[in-house]
């Protein structure tokens, strides 16, 4: 295996980094270690830098079309990777994921309707639902004893009777479930008995850790691909969100046929010409780098459970089991969520995102993005642990 050096520091700061350069605007202070927005501070497999170098390199950057490479990318790392068999005219383009999420409801349902989410859940699932006038129906998630979050089918079951859509997030974020194949094939029978299309995002598919396995929702039978839209994106799992380049796979036709006149009345197929290449060269020769850069997160995640256990154990971590998102929950401590906030951004000076931005059952929870070098875990979790040492003093 190539030595890929994830340990290395790169500077980010001026080159308009959301993550980075948008801390002032968010937490009203540069001074707090970013570890919020969900892109990571690696640099990209040496096969992506390569080929938007070549492509750089031509003067003149047009309208362009999608060629066969960039579907045949999809399709063989669908099936190598996930074991599902796709075919070409399956796949969508969109320029992200959360667009599809709007996309879908503006165009399958109608004001009123009703649309499943599970909280807590990635926020803009409810923007997606609450800013087209759509009608909220939460089926939280319930959590084990040992902290693992499961359906609440019993409730599913009654929410799908008035729902028309399911916005799932699989793997979850921000919870860090890689939904098993008993789970996800037990939800999409009951929303393929009531009729309720399902949008699986899976854009952290690939970022499942080592130990796990991703189960593509559409994969499990004919009649759950027939109710589900799948998300899917090199974006997350390559760190190439700046480009904007996502798939929607859809099998059945008439669904796929009316998310290509959505697409089409917003002129938002033509895609980016840098994303597209990126994508066909991280496809084709980014796996080795994903490899080895799973086992480096897997280790960030394992210093971050061993540091609470030893040094912080009023804090605990949800199983991670994909994603590079921590969900810590500090509800031990005592702090509500303002006092949460305000801790984590004055005291203990480290960027994570407020759990109750995630919606009911996220209140007293943090999520951190680990998806950095092994020292600033460290040096967030040293921050952490000295700002409630001198709290508790």
């Amino acid at each position: 295996m190539a030595d890929f050096d994830f340990d290395r520091v790169i500077n980010r700061k001026g080159t308009h980094s959301f993550k980075y350069d948008g801390l002032e605007k968010v937490f009203g202070t540069n001074d707090v270690l970013p570890m919020w927005v969900a892109d990571m501070d690696f640099a990209v497999p040496p096969a992506v830098s390569e080929a938007i170098r070549r492509r750089a390199e031509h003067p003149i950057y047009g309208y362009t079309f999608r060629p066969d490479a960039y579907y045949a990318s999809i399709v063989n790392w669908m099936n190598k990777r996930h074991g599902w068999n796709i075919e070409k005219e399956w796949i969508q383009y969109s320029p992200g994921v959360v667009p599809v999420l709007n996309m879908v409801v503006q165009g399958i349902t109608q004001p009123g309707d009703g649309v499943i989410l599970q909280s807590p859940v990635y926020h803009p699932f409810f923007h997606a639902v609450n800013l087209n006038h759509r009608r909220l129906l939460n089926n939280r998630l319930k959590e084990s004893e040992n902290g693992t979050y499961v359906f609440d089918f019993d409730d599913l079951a009654e929410k799908a009777k008035e729902a028309k859509l399911l916005l799932l997030s699989n793997p979850h974020n921000p919870v860090g479930r890689s939904w098993n194949e008993e789970e996800l094939r037990t939800l999409g029978e009951i929303c393929a008995a009531n009729d309720v299309l399902i949008v699986s995002d899976e854009i952290h598919a690939d970022l499942t850790l080592p130990g796990y396995h991703h189960t593509p929702l559409a994969s499990l039978s004919e009649e759950i691909a027939a109710h589900t839209i799948t998300c899917m994106a090199p974006s997350k799992t390559f760190n190439l969100a700046g480009l904007s380049t996502s798939s929607v796979i859809i099998s059945n036709s008439e669904k796929r046929k009316r998310f290509k006149e959505v697409i089409e009345s917003l002129h938002l197929g033509m895609g980016n010409l840098f994303g597209m290449e990126a994508s066909i060269a991280a496809y084709n020769h980014g796996e080795e780098w994903l490899d080895a850069l799973l086992e480096y997160i897997r280790g960030n995640v394992d210093y971050a459970r061993t540091f609470l256990a030893e040094k912080m154990p009023e804090v605990t971590l949800s199983p991670v089991e994909a994603t590079y998102l921590l969900w810590l929950d500090f509800r031990r401590t005592g702090m509500g969520a303002e006092e949460l906030k305000q801790f984590m951004t004055e005291e203990a000076k480290v960027g994570g995102n407020d759990g109750a931005m995630y919606g009911p059952g996220g209140e007293g929870f943090v999520r951190l993005n680990v998806a950095c070098p092994r020292k600033i875990v460290e040096e967030a979790f040293e921050r952490i642990y000295k700002a409630l040492k001198k709290q508790r003093s």
